[in-house]
Order: C-alpha cells, then sequence, then structure tokens
C-alpha cells in the first residue's frame, strides 16, 4: 500500500487527477505503468503509430515538435513535472506531433481504455481536457502547419497564417518600358485599376501607380508623350506567393508602398494591394502605419504609439512567434522615426549634403520592446570644404536635437548614456565615423570596447542608406585579424553571467527596490546578445539581429553550429517571458521594465531558464578556453 499511497499523493497535486474523486482515484492506480525515457528519446514520433496512452510526466520534461515544409524543426509545446501529453494522439488515432525527452525522463501511463471511460464521466476531468488542454494544442497546430485557406478565424490569426497567393489578384497588367505616359494611364482607366507593372521584354523592371500620375506628371506638367520608364518605381520591390501577409505588411510598411507585385518561379503572378489586405479586416500594422504617414504634427504622432502597444497585445495573445511579433514593432516604430524626420526635414528644408540616420543597440539589432529607449545617429557625406563643414555641422546638429526632441514626445526615453545623435560626437561625417571604428579595433582600451558594443549593431533606418553600408563595409574590413580587439570583447562576453547560482538556484536581488527579483535584460538576454556578437565579429557577417546572426552563423562557425539552434530557441523563451511581463506592467498602468521574480514563473517556465543559464554558461566556458581568458587576468 506505500506505493499506492505515494502514487495517489501525487495524482492528487496534478490536474485534472486532482478533481476525480479518491475511489476513482485509487481504480486507476492498478492500471498505471511506469516508464523511463532517457534524454533524446523519442517516445511518440510525427506520422507514426498513435498514442495507446495518456502520459503523465512524474519527473524530467519533453518537447513537442511538428515538421515544417523545408524539413525544419517547428517547437510546438514543452512540458514537465505534472503536465501530460498524448491525449489527442490517442483520440484521434493518429499521431501529428514527435515527442522527445529534454531530458532524463519519467512518466507514468495510463491504458487507452481507462482514458476513455474517465473521459465518458462527463466530469471536471474531461472538462479539463476537451476545454483546454486539446483547445490550446490544437491552436498551435493551426497556427503551424494546418491548411492556411480560411480567413475567418479572426484577423490577428490569419495575419500570421495567410499566404499571399491566397488573398493577391490574380490577373497583372503590364506595359512596355517604351510606351507613352498617356497608353499608359488609358490602359489604367480603362481596367480600372490602380497600377502597372513596367516590362523590358518580359522582365518586369518597375511599377506605375495612380498615384505617380497625379504628383509625376499632373501636377509636374511632365509631357503625356515620354515614355512610362522615365515615371516609374524602380527597382521593382516584389514578394514570394508562398510568404505570409505578414512578411508583405512589413515589406510595404518598410518601402511604404502600397502595391506589392506577387512572383513564383521567377514570374509574375500577382498584385497584393491594400484592398486585399482590408479583407482581413480588423487593426493592422498597415493601417497604423498609413495612420503615421498622415500625421502632420509631433504631437499626432505620439498618439500613435498607445495602438501599436494594444495591436501588440492582440498578437501576443495570439502566440505569434517571438520573431513575427519583434518585426512587427520595429517596423512600427521605423515609421514613427521615419515620419519624424520628414517632418523636421520639412521645416528646416533640404540637407546640405546626403545623410542616414542610424539606429544601434537594440533598436539596431532590431530587438525593441514595449520600453526602449534612444540608440541614434547620424552618418553624413564628408564636407568638401571647410565653409560646407561648418554648414553641415550647424544644419544636421539642429536636425538631430529637433528629431531627438520629437522621438520623446512620442515616447521613445532619451538614452541615459547619451548615445544619440543629439550629442555632437554622435552625429559626424563617415570620415570620423570610420576614425572611431578603426581607434576602436586598434585600442581596445575599456571605453572603446563598451562604445563598440554599443555602436557596432547599426543599420541605417533613414535617408542615404548607403553610407550606413559603407560604414559597415569598412567595420568588416577592419576587423578581420584582429586578434587582441576579439580577445577583449570576449572577455566582456563571458564577464555577463546567466542568474543561476552553484546549487541551481536564481540569483536574485537582495534588497531594494528589485528585492527577489532578477533583471531578465542584462542576466539572460544581454549574455546571449554579447555572444552572438562575438561570433558575427570573428566571422565577420553583416547581419545586427541576434537571431538573424545565430541562424547565419549556424552554417558557418564552429561553436554556432554547435550550440546556436539551442540558443535561438532560449532567445525567443527569454524574449517572450520579457515581452509578456511587460505587457502585464502596461495594461496595470505600470512603467515597463525587465525585473522579475522567478518565484512567479510557472514551474516549467523556472525549469527551462534554468535550462538555458545552463546552456549560456556552458557556451561561455568554451569561449574562455577558446581565448585563454586568464592572460587577461
Amino acid at each position: 500500500m506505500v506505493i499506492y499511497e505515494e502514487v495517489k499523493e501525487f495524482l492528487k497535486k496534478v490536474p485534472p487527477f486532482q478533481f476525480l474523486e479518491e475511489e476513482t482515484l485509487y481504480s486507476i492506480i492498478p492500471y498505471l505503468q511506469l516508464d523511463f525515457y532517457p534524454k533524446d528519446t523519442v517516445i511518440l514520433k510525427e506520422g507514426g503509430e498513435s498514442s495507446n496512452f495518456l502520459y503523465l510526466i512524474k519527473k524530467g520534461a519533453v518537447k513537442i515538435t511538428l515538421e515544417g515544409e523545408k524539413g525544419e524543426e517547428i517547437l510546438v509545446d514543452i512540458r514537465g513535472e505534472g503536465e501530460t501529453f498524448g491525449l489527442w494522439s490517442l483520440l484521434e488515432g493518429r499521431q501529428q506531433t514527435t515527442i522527445r525527452a529534454l531530458e532524463d525522463t519519467l512518466c507514468y501511463l495510463l491504458p487507452k481504455e481507462k482514458v476513455l471511460e474517465l473521459l465518458d464521466q462527463k466530469g471536471l476531468f474531461s472538462e479539463f481536457f476537451l476545454k483546454k488542454h486539446i483547445s490550446k494544442y490544437l491552436d498551435r497546430l493551426v497556427k503551424e502547419r494546418l491548411p492556411r485557406k480560411g480567413l475567418d478565424t479572426g484577423f490577428e490569426r490569419a495575419f500570421y497564417s495567410t499566404r499571399i497567393e491566397d488573398i493577391a489578384s490574380r490577373k497583372v497588367f503590364t506595359v512596355p518600358a517604351e510606351a507613352t505616359i498617356q497608353e499608359a494611364a488609358a490602359l489604367m482607366a480603362q481596367e480600372r485599376i490602380g497600377s502597372l507593372i513596367v516590362t523590358e521584354g518580359e522582365r518586369p523592371v518597375g511599377i506605375v501607380t495612380d498615384r505617380d500620375l497625379r504628383e509625376k506628371v499632373v501636377a509636374s506638367g511632365r509631357l503625356i508623350s515620354e515614355p512610362v520608364k522615365s515615371i516609374m518605381n524602380a527597382p521593382l520591390i516584389t514578394i514570394e506567393a508562398d510568404h505570409l501577409v505578414f512578411e508583405a505588411v512589413a515589406l510595404m510598411v518598410k518601402n511604404r508602398i502600397h502595391h506589392l507585385p506577387v512572383v513564383k518561379d521567377g514570374r509574375l503572378c500577382g498584385m497584393l494591394t491594400n484592398h486585399d489586405l482590408l479583407l482581413l479586416q480588423g487593426i493592422s500594422p498597415l493601417t497604423i502605419a498609413q495612420e503615421i504617414q498622415k500625421q502632420d504634427t509631433i504631437e499626432g504622432l505620439s498618439k500613435i504609439p498607445s495602438k501599436i502597444i494594444s495591436f501588440l497585445g492582440l498578437l501576443l495573445k495570439e502566440d505569434v512567434p517571438i520573431p513575427s511579433l519583434l518585426h512587427v514593432i520595429v517596423e512600427m516604430n521605423d515609421s514613427i522615426v521615419a515620419r519624424i524626420l520628414d517632418l523636421v526635414l520639412k521645416d528646416l528644408g533640404p540637407p546640405p549634403v546626403p545623410f542616414c540616420w542610424i539606429a544601434y543597440g537594440s533598436e539596431g539589432r532590431r530587438e525593441q520592446t514595449f520600453t526602449t529607449d534612444q540608440d541614434n545617429g547620424l552618418v553624413y557625406q564628408d564636407p568638401a570644404t571647410p565653409e560646407e563643414t561648418v554648414t553641415c555641422e550647424n544644419y544636421f546638429r539642429t536636425l538631430a536635437k529637433k528629431t531627438v526632441e520629437a522621438l520623446v514626445q512620442c515616447g521613445f526615453a532619451r538614452c541615459p548614456g547619451n548615445y544619440m545623435a543629439s550629442n555632437p560626437r554622435w552625429c559626424q561625417p563617415l570620415k570620423v565615423w570610420k576614425d572611431y571604428f578603426r581607434r576602436w579595433i586598434n585600442t581596445p582600451t575599456p571605453e572603446a570596447i563598451l562604445q563598440s558594443v554599443i555602436l557596432f549593431d547599426f543599420r541605417g533606418l533613414y535617408g542615404e542608406i548607403s553610407l550606413a553600408q559603407e560604414l559597415k563595409d569598412f567595420l568588416l574590413k577592419e576587423v578581420r585579424g584582429k586578434d587582441i580587439f576579439l580577445l577583449h570583447m570576449a572577455k566582456l562576453t563571458v564577464q555577463f553571467k546567466p542568474p543561476l547560482g552553484f546549487f541551481r538556484t536564481f540569483v536574485v536581488e537582495k534588497s531594494g527596490e528589485h528585492k527577489d527579483e532578477l533583471n531578465l535584460k542584462y542576466r539572460g538576454l544581454a549574455p546571449i546578445v554579447n555572444i552572438a556578437r562575438l561570433w558575427a565579429l570573428e566571422t565577420p557577417i553583416a547581419e545586427t539581429s541576434t537571431l538573424e546572426r545565430l541562424e547565419r552563423l549556424k552554417e558557418i562557425h564552429p561553436l554556432a553550429k554547435e550550440y546556436g539552434p539551442e540558443l535561438m530557441e532560449a532567445f525567443e523563451f527569454l524574449m517572450s517571458l520579457r515581452l509578456h511581463h511587460q505587457y502585464e506592467q502596461v495594461q496595470r498602468g505600470e512603467k515597463p521594465d525587465n525585473y522579475i521574480n522567478p518565484k512567479h514563473l510557472t514551474q516549467l517556465e523556472r525549469k527551462f531558464f534554468k535550462e538555458v543559464c545552463s546552456l549560456i554558461s556552458k557556451v561561455q566556458d568554451r569561449i574562455e578556453n577558446k581565448y585563454m581568458l586568464g592572460r587577461l587576468g
């Protein structure tokens, strides 16, 4: 009877068994089997035999995955102690996922016939599974795998599950590049369409829209006998038909376009327009972006971030993949920055030389969340004369100051370290930026390393993007073979340890405002960001996003090949915790931060967090050994 009592006490602590009457609970114990699965054991395989048991995890954890269209592994869920799996397979008679032991795992197995008996009782046991467990699982399955045909599941889901070819207009009208503007306009009027693809032979080279006819022909008095290629927009931005709607919207927002040609196997097969997107209904990043473009004042723009936060909340509730969510955040924020610069430039007049507004830090890495400080700079073309140098300094410092102030009005806090374009140090011509980078790499003082960590994660955001690209090319060339610099970057990479103590307990603040909490950004995400940056500079590669870096590096960098996929999964997990935490704070009217109390996480979240910490420590140890960091003291 000792074993009976032990099993009963365990079952009484976990749902849905805790809802059973004691007599019923005792009656199923003789049918339970206890099985052990070593780490990495495939317990149930996608497409294999269906389950004949309901599995209840006594100790350990499993991960549930799907195979993607390109053979990639899609993580559906992770389950730990006290959680179950195998029910859907048992009921449906087919196995749609692979379930693998994440670590040594011990499970109780309840045979199918006993499970069906319990479900037939129509009590809390069956209600738990049929209304919560299966619905949650099917929700994930629909998002990741089921055919994406219907648009009746709500905008938030359709936005991330609908293929472009399912909603794009099928017929595409074209016009030869040498045709006249009048001929193009006549065709658009005849077919009642808002755009035409311009072709040279069979090759699409540009697009002309009704807006081009208004602004480039009617408003400017251009001759309608000129060739249509003289007013077309080129190069042509296109998207593959099998991509998802959110990717198209992000592309349209980024490029401020309202017509997007769709291609399949290199051939034009459709056109995506605002009208097509309206079929999805509801709020969308595109409608928010259009609202941003309509604003003529900073005050008007300052009201937009609250709408973005509401939309992001919807996406969080829909369990939208973290990379997609970050993509939406950055495109919306970039649109606000771009519109502010539009308005400031309108007020100041045209710049004396081309310039590029650059973003770095988390903004440069496209990893902003609900709270973000400004991390920006300005690079402009090298002036040709001393007089032009003075003119450029006065103009661009005024531009930077006004832009930073407007960003503050729109909710983008000032950077505590003053890494902003309004600081004259970060508003400089290209040659000065190159001098900065060269000096930091060749003389890696502690200050130089700190500045490198922040500013090397940069990207061009607005203006003459080729200036940012030239600076990026310079950086990648300059860093090659600079072992001493990389040595100091490696030291910083292993300096920030994950918050896990010797006895696998979380290391938290002992006193102060955040007592019993830990900083998820600096103790969890930052070590992964630093690892990816170090490897990116070692290689070197141009990507700045942590996930993009790891995705690229896992094919070409020795340590990234070994640990890259796990680090990507860890990064997404920690970012998910951070985003949900901050959104809950926003909902309560609190200022979002990065501090969490581990005790407030679920048992499974705590367990996975500890595994992430162990992974980071393991990678840091490998880096420390590679660089023999003991010699730096």
